[in-house]
């Protein structure tokens, strides 16, 4: 139960600078971090403070937990994620969605930044996601089973809750901001996909293609959570356009989108609160 013992450690230290109850947990992929300082009487908990926490260190993401209240609804953000190119274990990357859970979250909202593997997407369009595909070789759940955690074999048949995917789409419109329903595909990365990969990738149905957020859905479902994901499309995926990637550009366009990805998060987590106090209870 070496897992188990850990999530705890983790936990207790963030009740002991925090008596709020989350039930709501974020997740905020690159450049998206800065979107934690919205909520009110916020306590912001450096990641490194925490036992067994990981810590990333790519830029535009941050390394906060932050806990506080959306419009009175208790919320844990994290300000940005560890990646599987740093060097980490698949069992960090679920680490901290697992300690959200033992605090007593119940349902998750994922972001990130994507390229579109799409044509038809833009920059600038968010992406409720539907399901997606794991391509990065790796799955949070491998190694001994610990039951304390959930299932051994978790169903992943609806990863993505389709009542939180018709919230955030109803969000959107209301935001007057564009939005797509697709597939994210998640790879190992560093390095940007080839566009041989990218051609693959929109053969195998996928609309949107990143480096991150499926091991967390992973654990987040094996923990009984409800997920949302978003995807913010930052870039036309390699070989779309006649023109070389790179994270600055990433970066450029998640900021310029960042002020309407807040109102849809503060649409959505007013609504998704209520489906959180009116849903199963998770047990851990």
């Amino acid at each position: 139960m070496i897992q188990a013992s850990r999530i705890e450690e983790a936990a207790h230290a963030v009740r002991l600078r925090s008596s709020l109850q989350p039930l709501l947990g974020v997740v905020l992929g690159s450049g998206l971090g800065a979107l934690a300082r919205d909520l009110e009487r916020g306590v912001r908990i450096p990641l490194s403070e925490i036992p067994h926490m990981p810590v990333g260190h790519v830029e535009g993401h941050g390394s906060d937990l932050v806990l506080g209240l959306s419009h009175g609804v208790p919320v844990a953000a994290l300000t940005g994620r560890a990646h599987l190119y740093e060097g980490l274990e698949p069992q960090d990357l679920a680490f901290p969605v697992r300690v959200l859970a033992k605090l007593g979250v119940r349902i998750l909202i994922v972001t990130n930044a994507a390229g579109s593997v799409n044509v038809n997407y833009r920059p600038g369009e968010l992406v409720v996601l539907e399901d997606h595909i794991n391509l990065m070789g790796v799955n949070p759940l491998t190694g001994p089973h610990e039951p304390a955690l959930g299932p051994r074999f978790p169903d992943m048949s609806e990863a993505y809750d389709p009542r939180l995917r018709e919230i955030a789409e109803k969000a959107c419109w209301k935001a007057g901001v564009t939005v797509r329903k697709g597939v994210y595909l998640a790879l190992a990365g560093p390095s940007y996909e080839t566009p041989a990969e990218i051609r693959m990738a929109r053969t195998l149905g996928a609309d949107v293609v990143g480096m991150s957020t499926v091991p967390e859905v992973i654990a987040a479902r094996q923990s009984g959570l409800r997920v949302l994901g978003l995807s913010c499309i930052t870039n036309m995926a390699a070989g779309v356009l006649k023109k070389p990637l790179a994270h600055a550009e990433v970066l450029a366009s998640t900021s310029k989108v960042r002020a309407a990805l807040a109102d849809v998060l503060a649409t959505i987590l007013q609504a998704a609160a209520q489906e959180a106090t009116t849903g199963p209870t998770v047990s851990q």
